[in-house]
């Protein structure tokens, strides 16, 4: 890759309205203990790309069960051990760069990513990954949250389906204050010191549920969320509510499916290329090297 000064190509993606900024790291070696500035800086509304996250690629060295490794960061520069969403446009762009078949397995902090890229006409820009078990299922916790539910009781469920997730039914998700009630529960002391992500799930039927998600590291509401998602299904089939496999409507308004089989979780959706650009590396206070 030839570097033209402070300058380094990036790729910016979006699986169903949560979006990534890509770097592929192979050339350019940006070490682990700058990414968290990298993601700050990078990620930043106005002053830089503007995402949810970014994620860097990087050979699996030493490595022969990965076809290649992952490195991801929520936009105020945590790590993530996993985001449904960004893996499946971490797939697509690794296919598209050459670094992996179709069919291909990938390393992240929750364990290897298998993952499927659809080339056929139909299925065109879907991308299908299996994630790592879920763990840790809690079901009707009552916790109480001031001053959004006036000191009563809020039954709240809990899984890990690669970060945590808590996850409460509720009868109508346009309703619910997502911003307000998410960070309540997403820094409740029950969650400490680690955290939660949160989403609030209004079932539709058997095969359709509505997911509106608040994302720790972004601390706020995102268009959709993987994980979210997933570990919504995973709630929701446990409490006997949905079938295996459902639809998911994200607050963005697209559709994830997502299957539950034999206590191992598949999320199905879009992944897009939006745009390529340079970024400036002088402008955004980072450097290589």
């Amino acid at each position: 890759m030839q570097l033209m000064g402070g300058t380094i190509p990036f790729y910016k993606m979006q699986g169903c309205g949560n979006d990534f900024v890509a770097v592929d790291n192979r050339a350019l070696r940006i070490p682990e203990a700058d990414m968290p500035r990298w993601a700050e800086k990078t990620c930043a509304r106005a002053f830089g790309v503007c995402a949810d996250g970014i994620f860097f690629l990087e050979e699996a060295a030493g490595d022969d069960s990965l076809d290649y490794r992952w490195h991801f960061y929520n936009n105020d520069g945590s790590r993530a051990e996993m985001c449904g969403n960004a893996s499946r446009c971490a797939a697509r762009l690794a296919h598209a760069l050459g670094l992996a078949p179709a069919r291909h397995v990938f390393g992240t902090d929750a364990g290897p990513i298998h993952a499927e890229v659809f080339t056929d006409q139909e299925r065109a820009g879907q991308v299908r990954v299996q994630l790592t078990d879920p763990q840790g299922l809690t079901l009707r916790t009552m916790l109480r949250v001031e001053p959004d539910n006036a000191g009563q009781g809020l039954e709240v469920h809990f899984v890990d389906s690669g970060v945590p997730h808590a996850v409460v039914i509720v009868p109508d998700a346009a309703q619910v204050d997502v911003q307000k009630l998410g960070a309540a529960l997403r820094y409740h002391e029950h969650f400490q010191p680690a955290g939660t992500n949160v989403n609030f799930v209004q079932v539709q039927d058997r095969g359709r549920i509505i997911c509106r998600t608040y994302e720790r590291g972004v601390e706020a509401e995102t268009y959709a969320c993987g994980t979210g998602a997933v570990a919504s299904q995973v709630i929701a089939h446990a409490l006997d509510l949905t079938d295996e496999e459902v639809r998911v409507t994200t607050s963005g308004g697209e559709v994830l499916g997502v299957l539950v089989r034999d206590g191992h979780p598949y999320l199905q959706g879009a992944a897009e290329l939006v745009f390529t650009g340079t970024l400036n590396l002088d402008a955004l206070g980072l450097h290589l090297g």
